[in-house]
């Protein structure tokens, strides 16, 4: 009886004993000029935030590290991920359980002045792929000691981030050796995302009466439906990276994909292209070569996603990945957009950090 009786005490021993020995990693946030935002057009602040989580024992060792960069979502934040998700203490378990090897993780601040960058180069709002990839790299290759090589880099994200993370990895395959999307959204339209939305309809009726900062103050100020207020926001922010106008004149100083005569949509076919042409599904057949030149992509997604068209949308882009025989992982999760990502159990911890320890390229370890 005695013996049964010692067995929780020595449960709570070995588990504070582990909880002693678990070194902990440090957490940097800094702020730099990313040059490739600098100078646009729609004021957008070219000083941008990095939250930095290195490795235990960065400070105390000569040893070179792979880097993971992981891109926010839509109306999110470098700062309200970590806050959200609590990465340093993931990857500090993960370490300290030998589930990973030391990594370096970055987060950029990819947000701007209507919720969202989506990672993509425009005339109005500044080059943000240009930013992750070009800026923010060589910043960190240039301040830390990262291994300063495409197979020793990792780029993921999750709903925007992991539109992003995609694009990107197309864009720039010299870049990132690996690439895990999580959620992607805004592939291709579906669902909840196509021009027949109606708040393309609430948009186009305040076109004449507010400036391009005012519009989401104004549709949004005593609206409590928050579906509208996200599509909104969406939309505005879509249209003045897919489609600006060049002179700055029109509403939002962006072109709309359709426009309402009355209850009559018109679909705006030039400025719809524009935006499909932005869409990752499009990119695959054209960025084939950086596609199959990637050591490792994946895609995974909850079947009970709240924003219906991600599981349309990703399956159907794993579908044509693999009609044009890229290797990749794809998956498809019981679980909804957010609630599957944090935590031990959650998908960050189980699958995104082990995918990277094992497709990144590590340090010889010194003897």
């Amino acid at each position: 009886m005695k013996q049964l009786l010692l067995i929780p005490v020595l449960f709570l021993f070995l588990n504070n004993l582990s909880a002693q020995n678990l070194q902990k990693g440090k957490v940097v946030v800094e702020k730099f000029l990313a040059v490739y935002i600098q100078g646009n057009r729609g004021g957008e602040d070219p000083l941008r935030r990095l939250t930095i989580y290195l490795p235990p024992g960065y400070d105390n060792s000569k040893q070179r590290y792979p880097v993971i960069y992981y891109l926010h979502g839509f109306l999110s934040n470098d700062s309200l991920m970590m806050a959200w998700f609590h990465f340093n203490d993931l990857m500090d378990t993960a370490i300290f359980r030998g589930h990973i090897q030391p990594m370096i993780l970055v987060l950029p601040d990819s947000d701007d002045n209507f919720g969202g960058s989506f990672y993509t180069n425009s005339s109005l709002t500044g080059n943000w792929a240009d930013y992750i990839a070009k800026d923010i790299v060589d910043y960190i290759d240039k301040k830390y000691r990262t291994i300063p090589d495409r197979n020793s880099r990792g780029l993921t994200g999750h709903s925007m981030g992991g539109y992003g993370a995609l694009k990107i990895g197309m864009l720039y395959p010299e870049v990132f050796g690996a690439v895990y999307a999580s959620s992607p959204a805004t592939l291709d339209w579906a669902a909840d995302f196509t021009v027949n939305n109606p708040v393309f309809k609430d948009m186009d009726s305040f076109r004449n009466e507010f400036s391009s900062m005012q519009i989401t103050e104004s549709l949004m100020r005593g609206d409590s439906d928050f579906i509208k207020k996200f599509y909104t926001k969406l939309m505005a922010d879509l249209a003045r990276t897919y489609s600006p106008d060049e002179e700055g004149k029109t509403f939002l100083s962006a072109k709309m994909p359709v426009r309402y005569v009355g209850d009559s949509m018109i679909v705006e076919v030039e400025v719809k292209k524009k935006w499909e042409a932005n869409f990752p599904i499009n990119m695959i057949e054209t960025h084939l070569s950086a596609l199959k030149n990637l050591n490792a992509l994946k895609i995974d997604w909850g079947r009970n996603d709240e924003v219906a068209h991600i599981p349309i949308t990703c399956l159907r882009f794993s579908k044509m990945l693999e009609a044009n025989g890229v290797k990749h992982f794809a998956e498809e999760y019981i679980g909804g957009h957010v609630n599957m990502q944090g935590g031990l159990d959650g998908r960050i911890y189980t699958e995104m950090i082990p995918f990277f320890d094992t497709y990144l390229k590590f340090e010889a370890k010194q003897n």
